[in-house]
């Protein structure tokens, strides 16, 4: 069966961009791989660890995920400015593209994978180490002769309903609206919907795991108390697909259900 690897920005992007295809593809006897580029430190690595990297493999573990591997860069942030790299590691927008795509290659060959979910051109919402994913999985793919890179992204109609629906609540939201509608993907542009309702509980177990996310003061930790708190058949009418673009092939406006599956 084919190998999946999801490349992906900082723990946490894992669950929400591709948590329920991952825990399909592991359930339909996959072997499932993540990266994440960054450990989602702005600072240097504490003594003991990086706690969200912690968090990261207990996560993974509940989507059935094989394995996971840290890239070694510390998260850029997002906003103005890009603060200098910490003591002990680069940020990743500061590294060179080519040498994070020949990092991620080495792990692509030595997986034999031949299916890479990344993100799409935009990085989503446009975090700089979303964009940065995006141009080091395109790379990697081609260094390491990748058959198939799906970019995982939302729909910008989904994503206009949800924003509606945090102000509805009002649920305190720290993006910009505006930016938003222009973010991700048009539907027509979409190449694969996987339906993951039935992995909805494992989803959300799995974004509970990320314990300092949920109940810190980011820009999702409000959300996610909330996500985290729902039960499960509503995470799952809210969470319960996830959306991707096939690199290189031109839009249908028919999307299919399973991510092993090719456009035609």
């Amino acid at each position: 069966m084919p190998t999946v690897l999801a490349f992906h920005a900082h723990p946490d992007d894992e669950v929400f961009l591709t948590g329920g295809t991952l825990a399909r593809a592991a359930a339909d006897g996959h072997r499932v791989v993540i990266v994440v580029a960054t450990d989602g430190l702005m600072d240097a690595v504490p003594e003991g660890g990086a706690p969200r990297l912690g968090e990261l493999r207990a996560s993974a573990a509940v989507l059935g995920v094989a394995r996971v591997v840290h890239l070694g860069y510390a998260s850029s942030g997002h906003g103005g400015v890009l603060y200098p790299d910490p003591p002990d590691r680069a940020r990743f927008v500061r590294a060179g593209a080519e040498e994070a795509a020949e990092r991620l290659a080495a792990i692509l060959r030595e997986e034999g994978v031949e299916l890479l979910l990344s993100y799409d051109a935009k990085g989503g919402y446009g975090h700089r180490d979303h964009v940065r994913v995006h141009e080091v999985g395109k790379r990697a793919a081609e260094l390491a002769g990748v058959p198939r890179v799906l970019e995982a992204t939302m729909p910008r109609d989904v994503v206009d309903r949800l924003v509606k629906m945090v102000r509805l609540l009002r649920i305190p939201f720290r993006f910009d609206a505006d930016a938003l509608r222009t973010a991700y993907s048009p539907r027509a542009a979409i190449t694969h919907t996987i339906d993951v309702r039935r992995f909805a509980r494992q989803k959300q177990a799995a974004l509970a795991g990320h314990r300092s996310e949920v109940s810190g003061t980011g820009r999702l930790a409000p959300v996610m108390r909330i996500l985290v708190r729902l039960p499960a058949p509503v995470f799952g009418w809210l969470l319960g697909r996830e959306w991707f673009v096939e690199a290189g092939a031109g839009a249908t406006g028919k999307a299919v259900g399973d991510i092993f599956q090719q456009t035609s």
